[in-house]
């Protein structure tokens, strides 16, 4: 396990060297560039722009394989991302001020997802072909098909049209005030967690009707077992081991997910801060972001890939 720990740590540095460096050239492809913005900017001030002086100003006026390397060099030497070309702070300083709240809207979207998609799976495979198996089904159906924005967009403009309410704009942080803090993320959770829902709900129900049919859960029906001791004990455990890999392949979902929630629900984490990058082309901040998420897919990765030994003991890393 330990051997299998560290080659996957090792990995992880040319995975991120050649992720890094896709981004890098990728963002220049972006129609419009942030001297541009600058230049047009300073114009509309009265200020004659100076193109040039701009662009070295902002470290622009090299090729892009010198400003890769110096952004690499900085990275490596002294563990800096470079400061916002917009904002002129540090890029650590303002992912580390958002990060907490894209965390946690991704974790209680996720948490929302499982309490939803779970248990109907399990009902859906355990009543097969019957009116409740048909509902689940159709709903699981529904979660996927129905877009995240779209609901989000109804969900904002509907309650405010018919009872004069809407979902609360201002951020408040969970240390000052739990209750107003959940308050504006349940919503959203629940959007996002709904979004994620389905595809969890119909492995789930795969996998418990494919473990059903098995010898053994046969003979535990035999032995006389309860039906819960007969789904928790013998049948749910080996049935999860796809659904934790579907639920890790919906990180990427759930963190492009929170980029339009949190535009729509006005929250100020990660999301939000990637489209006001996107749009003022600040490249250490998209560069930042991106790396940030980068490093956090991957151990979310190497988590899943552990969980299988807990699930199934047969499963053995070397």
């Amino acid at each position: 396990m330990r051997n299998y720990i560290i080659k996957r740590l090792l990995l992880v540095i040319p995975t991120l060297f050649v992720f890094t460096l896709m981004v890098f050239i990728v963002i220049r492809f972006i129609p419009g560039s942030v001297v541009d913005l600058i230049a047009a900017q300073l114009a509309r001030v009265g200020v004659p722009p100076d193109r040039a002086a701009v662009a070295h100003n902002l470290g622009l006026d090299v090729p892009i394989y010198v400003q890769y390397g110096r952004w690499l060099g900085n990275l490596i030497m002294h563990g800096d991302l470079g400061n916002s070309l917009w904002r002129n702070t540090p890029v650590l300083e303002e992912i580390l001020n958002r990060w907490p709240v894209t965390l946690e809207l991704g974790l209680l979207g996720l948490i929302i997802s499982q309490i939803i998609a779970l248990p109907i799976g399990i009902f859906s495979a355990l009543r097969q072909d019957t009116w409740g198996d048909y509902i689940g089904r159709s709903f699981a159906i529904m979660c996927i098909a129905v877009p995240g924005f779209w609901l989000a967009t109804l969900v904002i403009v509907f309650p405010s049209i018919w009872w004069g309410y809407m979902a609360p704009i201002i951020y408040t942080p969970f240390t000052e005030d739990p209750i107003a803090n959940l308050q504006m993320f349940i919503i959203p959770a629940v959007v996002l967690g709904m979004a994620m829902a389905g595809g969890t709900m119909r492995m789930t129900r795969t996998m418990m009707l494919e473990v059903l049919r098995q010898d053994y859960i046969r003979t535990a029906w035999a032995k006389g077992l309860r039906e819960r001791a007969v789904i928790i004990r013998h049948a749910l455990k080996n049935a999860l081991i796809p659904v934790v890999t579907i639920i890790g392949g919906q990180v990427p979902i759930m963190i492009g997910g929170a980029v339009i929630i949190e535009q729509i629900f006005c929250l100020p984490g990660l999301g939000r801060l990637t489209i006001d990058a996107v749009m003022f082309r600040d490249y250490p901040l998209i560069i930042g972001i991106m790396l940030f998420f980068g490093v956090g897919l991957l151990f979310i990765n190497l988590v899943v890939d552990l969980t299988y030994s807990f699930l199934d003991p047969r499963v053995h890393y070397k």
